[in-house]
């Protein structure tokens, strides 16, 4: 067995990078969908399983998020599915902390589809970590389907508009 597929701290410079673009991606789309209403901070450490912190302009309310991205040409989001994995190490869920999976389009450099789920909402559906301590997320992308992500399931341009709802939840 190769070290990386045994050892979560192990992955490939293609796939932090990529995973690192996807974030500034969803960050910049977000701001200009918005006008500027929306603005962004990314932390200079990810150790703590937040990616992004989302906030309105003239509004003291934040969003962190963690980013969890997968690429138009794995074999997964080809087969119009989604998989992603989540550390139990660092997942700490709380009301201001939303999970971000997104399916992007490398040939565009767009969002092709988001779900955006609080994390308690996550939490509430977990079972056991696997051996390697992660947390397990399956979703379609098909339009039909109707599984347990189906709610959460965003077109690119609604997801803009979903993280500001998330913020107003956060000062009402």
């Amino acid at each position: 067995m190769r070290r990386e597929d045994n050892d979560y701290t192990v992955k490939s410079a293609d796939a932090s990078r990529m995973g690192k673009a996807a974030e500034h991606l969803v960050a910049a789309f977000c701001i200009l969908a918005t006008r500027g209403l929306l603005n962004v901070s990314t932390a200079l450490v990810d150790d703590e399983g937040v990616d992004l912190v989302f906030h309105r302009r003239d509004s003291t309310a934040t969003l962190a998020v963690q980013v969890k991205a997968r690429m138009s040409d794995s074999k997964r989001v080809q087969s119009e599915s989604f998989v992603a994995f989540v550390r139990s190490q660092t997942f700490a869920p709380r009301p201001s902390l939303d999970l971000l999976f997104v399916a992007v389009d490398v040939a565009r450099g767009a969002v092709m589809k988001a779900w955006l789920v609080p994390s308690d909402v996550f939490a509430s559906t977990l079972t056991k970590p696997d051996s390697r301590g992660r947390l397990k997320f399956v979703a379609s992308m098909k339009p039909e389907s109707n599984d347990r992500w189906r709610t959460f399931r965003l077109e690119a341009e609604e997801l803009p508009k979903s993280i500001l709802r998330r913020l107003d939840q956060q000062t009402s």
